[in-house]
């Protein structure tokens, strides 16, 4: 006859390997969705673009934002960091990246949104270089599972570009 502490310790190391099987099929189950979100960015006005006196260029917008990010969620995700980042290109870097926006995501009922707002974050150039200069938007997410390894993605949008002159 087993002692109680034998049992115990059967039972517990069978439970903990049962467990650690389903967070494994847990995790492996996120490699067969195939998700496919949206994003659209609108900037609707600049609302001041300016010199810094330290020579820095600066630019608050106020944007529309409107994403369907609900194929990212499924029984395993816990929740989206997303944000929206401005990228170009100057002769000092070859890739410039400025967040704008963020926000969290908690579950698939909030992952269909359109959000009216100014730039969070300050939109500052380290220099003078952002005059007619182009730029993309790009919304970046990562997604947080319950159990397994984060991924992240983004979708670039293109075609933008900053007025010639200081406002």
């Amino acid at each position: 006859m087993h002692s109680f502490a034998y049992r115990f310790n059967a039972l517990l190391t069978f439970a903990v390997t049962i467990l650690a099987l389903m967070c494994a099929m847990a995790s492996v189950s996120d490699n067969f969705n195939f998700p496919s979100p949206t994003s659209q960015v609108q900037v609707l006005n600049i609302n001041w673009f300016q010199k810094q006196p330290n020579g820095n260029d600066e630019v608050s917008m106020t944007l529309n934002i409107s994403a369907d990010l609900q194929s990212l969620f499924t029984w395993n995700t816990k929740q989206v960091f997303v944000f929206l980042a401005a990228e170009y290109e100057t002769p000092k870097n070859a890739l410039n990246q400025i967040s704008l926006w963020d926000g969290i995501i908690p579950s698939k009922e909030h992952a269909k949104f359109s959000i009216h707002t100014s730039n969070k974050y300050r939109f500052v150039d380290q220099g003078n270089n952002l005059r007619g200069k182009e730029f993309n938007f790009t919304l970046h997410w990562h997604v947080m599972p319950k159990t397994g390894k984060m991924f992240a993605d983004k979708i670039t949008m293109p075609g933008y570009r900053l007025p010639q002159e200081y406002r």
